[in-house]
Parts: structure tokens; C-alpha cells; sequence
């Protein structure tokens, strides 16, 4: 066996005990009684000063009493008493404990200063919570929890790593056939964090896959770390972040202390470091299923099979929706498919294979075979059981078996969806599991799964740019940001300022029209608002005219050439999570930028190929490519432009606070990109330099 490092051994230490110490009165009592239920086989010690007996056993009167240092602890005394207890185990060298009083950082300052207080007691002993339900290791029956659960022994499983109690609580009694091997509920997380959970549960190889709940992200270094070692091990994660809107993000704050980040910033983290994102917990456990039988999918092309044109509807509906692709059949897999159905029968994918052949589990067989032949990354049939209290299920069973016969046969993944969770019982999803089908249930929740199971691998990138934030930030004037971006390869208009009437027509007559003039100065953000923008200026009469307008707003003007031959306009800006650091938004740009909301988010520094994949999913990517015979746009020089102003930011990160470019103007192909418009925050010792 592998020697584990310290931190690491202390936790399989807890998560694994051979002996459980419980501290309390009733919490406690549950405890004893559930470490029953569920069979462990180690020692348990009920420890009070005043009870002789808790839970049929007979009590300890105090931690130094014990017969010797345990490896698990329930901590079910109040939060002050918890500090003191606490203290005493980390002496007799505890191995972690499961802290189950709230009042601590979730309420407050006092709150967060009772935390401090009892992780510094803890020592080197492993701390889960405060505020905190436990967790349950299912492989090895083992549980510190002090509530009823579902579940039961399994060989091999998924990990569900949680901040709420009773999350992982209702996640224990879903009859879906998910086999859970371990749940770790977090709590607080004062010590164990998420990515502390998940390189634990990576220790132990009956693991498949790992499912988080997080209300914030603490550390993403130290998680971008943690899934990294998951997918070396070909481990996949899935993560139900809570949070997307501003009401949930303010229970966040109030019920664990976490601070929520920005939601798209947060997709965009969880894509770049490879953990699919999920918005249920029914759809976490529908992709948990998936990637237990078959693992991350390596696409999003699908097929489907169902007896229905209505079912196929269905799915057809929500795969498209989804943004799953269906595969195309070739010639040959049409001509079997054909040779192996009715006349009758249209050849499609989805397909409706109709009822001539139901009951005739070979006759499916070779049409499922046929299908599976495509190459979809995942063969869904849609199949609902009937009620087994009032019908006969074996008319049904010829089409899964069918289904899992094709599979071997081909090699091929497959899974059987019920559009209705209750119309596939829990026996049936645990038979079809171990046969090699992941069991679905709902047609919207598998198409979302599917979808996520496709999204669990890294993008190839560079280490995510966690620089902290200047400290104090200013605005430069238009004409210093462009200078700046410039000195990286950023094309900007020709330009000068001016503070004179004279001046500026001057500038202009050097400059050639048609020319721009706008207000100049740091002080004046948003110039078209203010009126400070005049275009298309054609002689040294309007460019005067202009500038006796201008000038009184900042006291000088900057005169640039206009761009010509615009195909397209996107924005580009950089701006700071308070957790995930610098980011880039690209999308649709111009004066309706907002309005239009077409955007995409990447992590700073990201990929040439990262970066073209964000501009291809715009909507005004059609504009780009040539609307409706309407130029190209030079994509190319676009993509440039958007890569060096990358670097600009990366070289300064500790300065750069904000940076938008807006328009930058895509011209015809090989007629390059301009950005026309810049407004950048930085400190002051970088503006002034």
C-alpha cells in the first residue's frame, strides 16, 4: 500500500475507524443506534459525565477516561462545550471528529471566533463541521450520524460530498438504484474542506465517481488540485453549485459563511477544470448514475430508441434542447435497420421501432445491434415499467433485455430511460447496473445528464491566474489604454489628443478623414452617454465644431480615424472575481451590448482554442462567418487581438482591475480587427508609469 501523506492518513483514519467515541445526550444516543443499523463492527464508547448508560452501553465519564485514543468522534454537546471536549481528545490523540453544534461562523463574528477557537483546540486532530450532520461510509458500514438514513452496503460506488446536512440526508433515501459508497457532509468546513473530502474518497478505489454539493468555493487552487488527481484517476466529479441567483447566494452567506462568486464565472471555472455543473439534485443523481456504469462520455451524439413516436418526440425535444446530437445512421446501418423492421416503420434516429416486434427479445436484439452500430457516445431506450401491483411486467422485460444483449454484442454504452422516476423501481435499476445500463429516470433529467457526463473532462489549458487585486485602482484616459494595449500588438485607431480647437482640426487633417472625436480623460467612463462622441467627421469645419463641444467636458479631446468596413462588433472585458480571480467576457458588442447579453466566460489565461470556442458559441458568431452572403469577418484577426489583449492583462495582473474593449470592430476577412473603444482600471503606480 501506498504510504499517505499525514493530512491524508488522518482522514482515512476518521473515515474509517475501528473504534467511535459519542459525546451527548439524545444526538448521541441516534448515533449509537444508527452505527447499529447499519453493522459496524468496531468499538463504540458513549461518553457523559452524568449518564451511566447511554444507548444500552455503558457510559465513560470523560475523553481521558477512554480506553484509548478513538478514531471517530461525534461531538453532539453544545457549541462551548464542543471547544472544551474537543481539547481533550486532540491530548489523547483523537483521529477527527464530527462537530454537530451550529452557532459558530454561520452566525456572525462571535460565531466565527467560537470556530477559531475550536479548531485551534483540535490540534492535529481532523475536524468535520462545525455545524455539521457527519457522514456515512457505506463500503465498510461505518457512519458518524445522529439522524435515520436509506442506503446499504455496497461493493462499489459513487462519493457525495455535501455542505448540507439534510441535502446528504434526502440523498441517502432516493430509490433510484444510485449505489452510494460514501457521503461526507461538510458543514462549516473550519477544517475538512471539499477538496480535503475528495482526495480522501480518491484513496479508496471502490470509488467511481464523486458528486459535490458547495454553496461557495473557498479554495480553487487547492480544488483545481483535487480534480486533477480525480481525473488522473479517471474519476469523474459532477457539482450541483448553489447560488445562480442573488436571493440563494444570500442564504449562502447566512448558512455556511460562504461567500458566493459570480455565477458564470463560476461555470466558467467548473468547465476549465473539468467538473460538470448540474442544476438538481434529482439530475445529480441521474449523472452520478451515468458515470458509475461509463464513466465521463467522450461525446454528446446520442441515439434513441423507443416504441413511440411520442416518446421520440420527447426525447428528440429535450436532447435538442440540451444541445446533444443525434447521430446520423450511414447507409449500412439504415439498410439493417431496415432489413430488421417492418415495413411500416420509418428509419430514423431518434427511432420509433413501433410494437411489431414487441415481445421478441431477439428480434429487438438485431435491431438494437443495428442502431448501436452508428457510433453515438450513448444507445438510450425509453422504456416505463408498468405498475407491478397491478400488471404483468414481463411483456416489458424482452426490450431491456434486448437492449443489454445489443450492448454486449456491439460494445456499446447504453442506457434505459424512464420518462416517469416512478414507472423504474429501485430493484430493477440496481439489476440493470449490474448488467452494464445505467438506469435514467425522467427524459429532461437524462438529457442533462448526458450532457454533463460529456462536460467532465478539463480543457487544455495553462494554470489559472489566481493573482490578488491591486489594492486601490484609477481609470486612465482612453488615450493611455490604447497606448498600453498597443505596446502588446492590440491594433488601435490612429489617434492623437488635443486641447485646443485648433489643435484638433490640425490632428485631423494630419490624421485623414473620416475621424472620430470623443471627450478625453480617466475621469469620463462612459463617453456616449455623456454625449461625448461625435463620428464620421468629414472635414476640419466639423472636427472644430466638434471640439468646441467636446472640450469643456474634460478639457481635451482625442481625435482618431474612423474604422471602416465593419462586419461585426464584439466586446472584450476583463474584470475580477473576488474568488476566482481574472476573467474575459467576449460577446456581441456595440451600444446594445447589455441589451443583447449574447457573452461567453473564460478564466484568465485561457487557450487560442479556448478563447475560439467561446467566440463560435456567440450568436453573432453567423455574423462573422457571413450572414446570408454578407462578408466573412477576419475571425483570425479577431481571435488575435482578443489573445494579446490577454497578455497584456496577464503581464499586469497585478494592476489590472478592469478592462473593456467595446466595440472591437471586425472587419472584412484580412482586413483585420480594431479596438475602437477602451476604458482600463489599473493602480496607480502602473497608470502613472
Amino acid at each position: 500500500m501506498n504510504q499517505l501523506a499525514p493530512e491524508r492518513a488522518s482522514l482515512r483514519r476518521l473515515f474509517a475507524p475501528r473504534s467511535l467515541a459519542v459525546f451527548g445526550g439524545k444526538a448521541a444516543a441516534e448515533c449509537i443506534l444508527q452505527a447499529r443499523k447499519i453493522g459496524f463492527g468496531g468499538q463504540i464508547w458513549p461518553v457523559h459525565p452524568k449518564h451511566a448508560e447511554l444507548g444500552g452501553l455503558k457510559t465513560f465519564p470523560r475523553a481521558t477516561d477512554l480506553p484509548e485514543a478513538p478514531d471517530a468522534v461525534f461531538l453532539g454537546v453544545n457549541r462551548h462545550a464542543s471547544i472544551d471536549v474537543a481539547a481533550e481528545l486532540s491530548a489523547i490523540g483523537a483521529g477527527g471528529a464530527v462537530a454537530y453544534a451550529s452557532g459558530f461562523a454561520e452566525q456572525g463574528d462571535d460565531g466565527r471566533a467560537l470556530q477559531d477557537a475550536l479548531l485551534k483546540t483540535c490540534g492535529t486532530m481532523r475536524l468535520l463541521g462545525p455545524n455539521c450532520y457527519g457522514f456515512i461510509n457505506f463500503f465498510d458500514r461505518v457512519m458518524v450520524w445522529p439522524d435515520q438514513f436509506g442506503g446499504h452496503h455496497v461493493q462499489r460506488g459513487v462519493a457525495v460530498i455535501t455542505q448540507s446536512g439534510n441535502i446528504g440526508l434526502n440523498i441517502t433515501m432516493q430509490r433510484r438504484g444510485l449505489p452510494l459508497g460514501y457521503l461526507v457532509t461538510l458543514g462549516n468546513q473550519a477544517d475538512i474542506t471539499h477538496e480535503d473530502a475528495i482526495e480522501a474518497v480518491l484513496d479508496d478505489p471502490r470509488v467511481t465517481a464523486i458528486g459535490l454539493h458547495m454553496e461557495g468555493i473557498k479554495n480553487p487552487l487547492a480544488l483545481s488540485a483535487a480534480i486533477a488527481r480525480a481525473h488522473a484517476q479517471n474519476i469523474p466529479v459532477v457539482a450541483l453549485k448553489t447560488g445562480r441567483s442573488a436571493a440563494a447566494a444570500e442564504i449562502a452567506l447566512s448558512h455556511t459563511g460562504s461567500m458566493a462568486s459570480g455565477d458564470a464565472v463560476v461555470d466558467a471555472f467548473f468547465r476549465r477544470i473539468g467538473v460538470g455543473r448540474v442544476n438538481s439534485v434529482s439530475v445529480l443523481l441521474e449523472t452520478l448514475k451515468l458515470l458509475h456504469v461509463h464513466g465521463a462520455l467522450p461525446g454528446r451524439r446520442i441515439s434513441s430508441l423507443s416504441c413511440s413516436g411520442g416518446e421520440a418526440a420527447l426525447i428528440a425535444d429535450a436532447a435538442t434542447a440540451q444541445g446533444l446530437e443525434f447521430t446520423p445512421l450511414s447507409p449500412s446501418v439504415t439498410q439493417a435497420l431496415t432489413e430488421s423492421l417492418d415495413d411500416l416503420v420509418h428509419v430514423s434516429n431518434p427511432l420509433d421501432y413501433h410494437t411489431f416486434g414487441w415481445g421478441n427479445r431477439e428480434k429487438l436484439s438485431v435491431t438494437f445491434a443495428a442502431l448501436m452500430r452508428a457510433g453515438a457516445d450513448l444507445n438510450v431506450l425509453v422504456l416505463d415499467y408498468p405498475r407491478g401491483d397491478q400488471c404483468d411486467e414481463a411483456a416489458w422485460e424482452p426490450a431491456a433485455l434486448a437492449l443489454q444483449d445489443a450492448a454486449r454484442e456491439v460494445g456499446a454504452r447504453a442506457a434505459l430511460v424512464a420518462s416517469l422516476p416512478e414507472n423504474l423501481t429501485e430493484e430493477r435499476a440496481r439489476h440493470l447496473i449490474a448488467d452494464g445500463i445505467a438506469p435514467l429516470c425522467g427524459i429532461l433529467e437524462a438529457a442533462e445528464a448526458i450532457d454533463t457526463a460529456s462536460r467532465c473532462a478539463a480543457l487544455p489549458s495553462e494554470t489559472l491566474l489566481f493573482q490578488p487585486a491591486p489594492l486601490v485602482t484609477q481609470a486612465v484616459s482612453e488615450a493611455r489604454g490604447k497606448a498600453l494595449l498597443g505596446a502588446y500588438g492590440v491594433p488601435v485607431p490612429l489617434g492623437e489628443t488635443a486641447d485646443t480647437v485648433a489643435s484638433a482640426a490640425a490632428i485631423a487633417e494630419r490624421i485623414g478623414f473620416p475621424v472620430a472625436v470623443k471627450a478625453s480623460g480617466a475621469a469620463l467612463l462612459h463617453k456616449t452617454e455623456a454625449g461625448g462622441v461625435r463620428l464620421n467627421l468629414r472635414s476640419s469645419e466639423d472636427v472644430a465644431a466638434a471640439a468646441q463641444a467636446l472640450l469643456p467636458i474634460t478639457g481635451s479631446v482625442l481625435i482618431e480615424s474612423m474604422v471602416q468596413g465593419a462586419v461585426a462588433e464584439l466586446i472584450i472585458g476583463v474584470a475580477r472575481d473576488p474568488v476566482l480571480g481574472l476573467y474575459m467576457l467576449i460577446g456581441s458588442g456595440g451600444v446594445l451590448a447589455e441589451l443583447v447579453a449574447d457573452r461567453a466566460i473564460v478564466l484568465l489565461p485561457a487557450s487560442r482554442a479556448e478563447i475560439a470556442a467561446a467566440v463560435s458559441g456567440l450568436r453573432v458568431d453567423r455574423l462573422l462567418r457571413g450572414f446570408r452572403g454578407a462578408p466573412e469577418g477576419d475571425v483570425a484577426a479577431a481571435l488575435d487581438a482578443v489573445v494579446r489583449t490577454q497578455e497584456f492583462v496577464c503581464a499586469h495582473a497585478a494592476h489590472v482591475q478592469e478592462l473593456d474593449i467595446n466595440p472591437l470592430i471586425v472587419c472584412a476577412k484580412g482586413q483585420g480587427a480594431v479596438a475602437a473603444d477602451v476604458l482600463l482600471r489599473i493602480s496607480p503606480e502602473f497608470a502613472n508609469g
